[in-house]
């Protein structure tokens, strides 16, 4: 854990030193480790403007049409904070919004006091590039939008969260048999 400090500034310059921004293989950019860090250690806050869940679904919506035109636009940049409220972090200064997601992540989310924090939870080596569960619930309307490219062998080829790959492969599996009957 990085020691508490005074200031929010002096805060935000440590952990500065832990990342760099860089381009991704993933996709787009990505934050990559600038030295060791240890499991455990907060990483990046994922900072924005708080929502509230109706807010949060009409800019998805707008955002959403927005990327469907222009594939190099972002998706959406909305991070559930809790029952009531959600994180826009579609936001120049939030650069855990730049973390891309992968089916065998380094890092996860930790809610500590309506704060994000993206943590690693295993050790990380410098230059490694830092990603985590975008935790996406598995919707057989959409999860074709959220194609993954993590490349790891645990990839399952989509944004679903793992506790949902179960599901997936499920709904995949009888789109299969269905296909195979067809033919």
């Amino acid at each position: 854990m990085l020691p508490l400090l005074g200031t929010l500034r002096e805060k935000i310059d440590t952990m500065k030193q832990l990342y760099t921004v860089k381009n991704s293989k993933l996709h787009g950019k990505g934050l990559f480790a600038k030295c060791n860090i240890k499991a455990g250690t907060n990483i990046v806050e994922y900072v924005g403007e708080k929502i509230t869940k109706a807010q949060s679904d009409r800019i998805a919506e707008i955002q959403l049409k927005k990327a469907q035109k222009n594939r190099e636009e972002g998706q959406v940049y909305i991070f559930t904070l809790n029952d009531k409220y959600d994180i826009n972090g579609n936001v120049s200064y939030n650069k855990a919004r730049l973390m891309n997601h992968s089916c065998n992540p380094n890092c996860d989310t930790d809610i500590v006091d309506d704060k994000i924090w993206i943590r690693s939870f295993k050790d990380i080596k410098k230059g490694d590039e830092l990603t985590y569960d975008y935790g996406f619930s598995f919707d057989p309307d959409d999860f074709r939008d959220h194609v993954c490219k993590c490349g790891s062998r645990k990839c399952v080829g989509f944004i679903v969260t793992e506790n949902d790959w179960k599901k997936l492969k499920r709904f995949l599996m009888k789109l299969i048999k269905n296909c195979e009957k067809a033919t």
